[in-house]
């Protein structure tokens, strides 16, 4: 990693920090919470080493990206974020179609981006987090509630500093080391005042005290309300995404999760996969990887296997283009 080239650059009226490597195609990484760029330690060399031009920025509200008010979670819509992402396009690639990756929230986002500007976006890998249509009947917060109860994860981040206050009693790396380690494939609950037992952690093979410490530098520096905008902004989403109600992904994409996964063990959502939902509102899905006995964070628990999805899938377009000229 020491071939990392760090960079501020001024987008949408925020500093956002990219970490980038490698001369090529532009391959876009987007992380999700309690991430950074640095999920991506493991996909960067090696792409950078198969002839791309690999760019992982802090998103919106994380790490060293700054200037956005995280006091206010009305500024950490998708089309913020997205309006991010397309002005550093437009400064880094312009006029150019890149390849995006997604984990997460970083899914989430490019799932967005992919609806709101797929003239951008040459082939998308994702990870974690199917596409799910926009319903026009009923609002995030209120469906999530109903289903999981007051004390599922999402919904205990409500509360605008209320679990701040709960992981800071409990501390930055500890929270991060709990919420990395995640195996379990049912629904994540954190009740109230208790967040997470008192286990020690046993850190995984994949997860480095050097890993934890560099995000735990990171977090308490800004905190975590940056990232916990995300879900506070999830109904406002809702709303301001009227217009995309019953659009689809027009995007090539390759979908992986892990079987261990908790958003892959949601109510619906491994039928919603796997018998032709995601394939309905996704038409260019090409191939779905489910990968036995791998949790969440699949990228850093995984990554040699992840690395070959990614570099396959992509290399097929460059192939293809390649052959046409």
């Amino acid at each position: 990693m020491e071939e990392v080239e760090h960079k501020t650059m001024r987008v949408n009226g925020i500093n956002m920090h990219i970490a980038e490597m490698g001369q090529g195609p532009i391959v876009l990484f987007l992380h999700g919470f309690p991430e950074l760029w640095y999920s991506w330690r493991h996909q960067m060399p090696f792409m950078a080493a198969h002839g791309y031009h690999v760019v992982a920025p802090d998103l919106r509200g994380f790490g060293d990206t700054t200037g956005a008010s995280k006091g206010d979670f009305t500024k950490f819509t998708t089309l913020h974020v997205v309006g991010d992402l397309v002005e550093l396009l437009n400064i880094i690639a312009p006029d150019q179609k890149v390849f995006l990756v997604g984990h997460d929230w970083g899914a989430m986002i490019a799932w967005a981006m992919c609806l709101y500007r797929p003239d951008k976006i040459k082939a998308l890998v994702n990870m974690s987090v199917p596409f799910f249509p926009r319903n026009p009947i009923i609002r995030p917060i209120v469906a999530l509630r109903a289903i999981y109860g007051d004390e599922y994860y999402i919904i205990r981040f409500q509360e605008r500093g209320e679990i701040e206050e709960e992981f800071a009693q409990i501390g930055t790396k500890t929270v991060l080391e709990k919420m990395l380690t995640i195996r379990d494939p049912e629904p994540l609950k954190l009740p109230k005042g208790k967040p997470f037992d008192d286990s020690p952690v046993i850190l995984p093979p994949w997860l480095t005290e050097k890993d934890v410490d560099y995000y735990a530098t990171k977090y308490e520096h800004t905190g975590f309300t940056g990232g916990l905008n995300y879900y506070r902004a999830l109904d406002l989403n809702w709303e301001l995404t009227a217009p995309w109600t019953g659009a689809k992904i027009e995007v090539p994409v390759k979908f992986i999760v892990g079987d261990l996964d908790l958003t892959y063990n949601s109510a619906g959502v491994k039928d919603y996969i796997n018998k032709g939902g995601l394939k309905k509102n996704v038409p260019l899905l090409e191939d779905v990887v489910i990968l036995k006995g791998v949790a969440h964070f699949l990228q850093q628990e995984k990554p040699d296997e992840v690395n070959e999805h990614i570099h396959v899938f992509f290399q097929s377009f460059s192939s293809s283009e390649t052959s046409a000229l």
